[in-house]
């Protein structure tokens, strides 16, 4: 199936349609036995800058048995025509209908990106729910940072798959090649699926639910269903999986470089950030073999720019060898070397400045608080002496643009709260006129940035009430008239879409209901300010009954049965529980590094819970 030029000479941006890819995989579709389809559901650019697309892609593509391709969720002006011609959504290797597929996989990567896994399915001919789809249809499947409360899409997806896609993907295509040869029917094929670990199989539990809606109870109703499903990953990172020949898009996408990934998981324990635990333990790769990765990946790829991936890369061991022989190896080959937000100091300093020796761009901040009060609630643990040393030492070095960026609705945060963060971005101005005049040639630019804060499954505030979207504004408004300074400026957004996440991530298994029934109501591309429909959510609401208030502004009791209770991240529902006492005392907790908690993760056996 070919897209007409006739149609592609009208659309914005017709490259995201056409396939064809420096190092992308050929293969013949019909010498091959299973035929996976690698979904991202957010237009070509964003898919396309995605690391964990380019190492599953080429990962599973080295089974010769298989055939990974990708499709990506079509902007309006494409849908809109191939509606109107009744054209399939196509994966763009082979172009064939993805309902030719064996599996449709969805990347699961922020929650505001459900409405088009509904456009790609609908744009497929697929039914919607798993209890709708027979056997002429493909396995559908999603795995991904928002997987881990796998409820919200439970009535919609075959399988979740939890954990690190390199850990067990082999063994669920092994046993459904075996079963497919076989002549097994889906049931079956899923009921093998549940037995290997990492795989959730939802139609195969129960959900009770009491009077007041809360859940009363969680239960397997199939034998091969375990009452627990812990996610899987790979211990030694140190040779993990990682392709050397990256996909070149064809246009511009929003990370245009090559992205190195250095280590997984995290060791700071921030209380808000879920990824800082779904991710855990923290395993690192060798300083050495990731300098091979990087020479290969600018020889196969041509990219001008290296950009190191991970949680918190300041805290990578081996940090200062790994930057500097990237700067010395790559030396007058005009390959950049893009940092991530670093803690402030001489090194960082130094660092920074070789990488912009030319124009020096905005430094980060990321605070998240402006009072230490409750910086310490959250565990941030950056002091206000350290947010403004290290701002001198920028200035002192040249720098005159600064980004701060903070979180409102953070729990215990009051008015003073905000009006912290005002107080400390004044401070960081005075701080830069502190220097000689000769020193600060150009007016320094403070820019402060904050989003709302959403309780996240898995993190010691996943029991608290989120802020209503009244209290967001309020305090917005607050902020905003308390800025007065000429050298800030104040960047924020409308909070019901935040609000609108906040309903998604801690919600069941009614969530997908509502997900649909604002599909219906033209909901697409949420996440996209000017593309976002209030009016489609707040509809869906009042025609599912769903109350907002009930998912995001009610605070949950330690007792209560969360939606992702049955899922085992190695991480104790109890540490989180002392987290959140620890976090209402304003008591901090030691980085993972400097003392274990005993958080769970090192059932394991790896990382850096076995540094030791």
């Amino acid at each position: 199936m070919l897209i007409p030029d006739e149609i592609l000479l009208q659309v914005i941006k017709p490259a995201r349609y056409l396939g064809g890819e420096i190092n992308m995989i050929e293969k013949n579709p019909a010498e091959v036995d299973i035929r996976f389809a690698f979904c991202f559901p957010d237009v070509y650019e964003i898919g396309m800058s995605h690391m964990g697309t380019h190492i599953l892609y080429h990962f599973l593509n080295e089974r010769s048995d298989t055939y990974c391709e990708r499709a990506y969720c079509p902007w309006g002006d494409m849908e809109g025509f191939m509606r109107t011609k009744n054209l399939p959504l196509y994966a763009l290797e082979s172009h064939d209908p993805l309902g030719a597929f064996d599996f449709l996989g969805f990347t699961l990567q922020y929650e505001m990106s459900y409405t088009n896994i509904l456009n790609m399915l609908d744009m497929s001919g697929i039914p919607f729910y798993s209890k709708d789809r027979g056997e002429e249809f493909p396995l559908i499947c999603a795995g991904g940072p928002c997987a881990y409360n796998p409820e919200p899409l439970a009535d919609i997806m075959d399988f979740i798959y939890l954990g690190e896609g390199e850990a067990m993907l082999n063994e669920v295509l092994d046993k459904y090649k075996q079963l497919k040869a076989e002549g097994k029917n889906k049931i079956e094929i899923l009921e093998a699926f549940a037995k290997i670990p990492g795989i959730y199989v939802p139609s195969f539990y129960n959900v009770e639910y009491n009077s007041d809606g809360t859940i009363a109870s969680f239960t397997p109703n199939n034998p091969n269903a375990p009452e627990k499903i812990q996610k899987v990953i790979i211990n030694d990172v140190s040779g993990t999986y990682f392709p050397s020949n990256q996909l070149i898009p064809l246009i511009e996408t929003v990370h245009d470089r090559v992205s190195l990934e250095i280590f997984r998981g995290c060791m700071r324990g921030c209380r808000f950030c879920q990824a800082g635990y779904v991710y855990r333990p923290m395993r690192e790769k060798p300083w050495e073999y990731l300098m091979e990765q990087a020479k290969g990946l600018i020889e196969n790829t041509g990219h001008e720019e290296i950009s190191l991936v991970s949680l918190s890369t300041g805290d990578y061991k081996h940090f200062e060898k790994l930057a500097s022989g990237l700067l010395d190896t790559f030396q007058g080959e005009n390959i950049n070397l893009s940092l991530p937000s670093l803690r402030i100091d001489a090194f960082s300093l130094e660092l920074m400045e070789k990488v912009q020796s030319v124009r020096k761009s905005s430094l980060t901040f990321a605070p998240e608080a402006g009072t230490q009060r409750l910086r310490d609630v959250i565990n941030k643990q950056i002091t206000e002496e350290e947010i403004l040393g290290g701002s001198g030492l920028a200035f002192s070095g040249g720098w005159n643009r600064v980004k701060l960026y903070f979180m409102m609705g953070l729990p215990t945060e009051t008015m003073e709260d905000i009006e912290g963060i005002a107080t400390l971005s004044e401070k960081i101005v005075e701080k830069y006129y502190q220097l000689p005049k000769e020193k600060r040639p150009q007016p320094v630019s403070i820019v402060v940035s904050t989003s709302c804060f959403v309780p996240k499954p898995f993190t010691p505030f996943q029991w608290d009430s989120q802020n209503i979207y009244t209290e967001f504004m309020e305090k917005q408004r607050l902020l905003k008239n308390r800025i007065t300074s000429k050298r800030i400026k104040y960047n924020y957004h409308d909070a019901f879409l935040s609000v609108l996440e906040g309903v998604i991530s801690r919600g069941d298994r009614k969530i997908a209901a509502l997900i649909i029934k604002a599909w219906e109501n033209g909901a697409r591309f949420d996440s996209w300010t000017e593309l976002f429909k209030e009016d489609a959510w707040r509809d869906a609401f009042t025609q599912t009954g769903l109350d907002i208030d009930f998912y995001s502004g009610r605070k949950r009791e330690f007792s209560e049965i969360l939606p992702w209770d049955h899922i085992d991240i190695g991480v104790d529902k109890k540490f989180f529980e002392n987290e959140k006492i620890l976090s209402d005392r304003g008591v901090t907790t030691l980085n993972c590094r400097e003392n274990c908690n005993n958080c769970g993760a090192n059932s394991f056996g790896g990382g850096i819970c076995h540094e030791r």
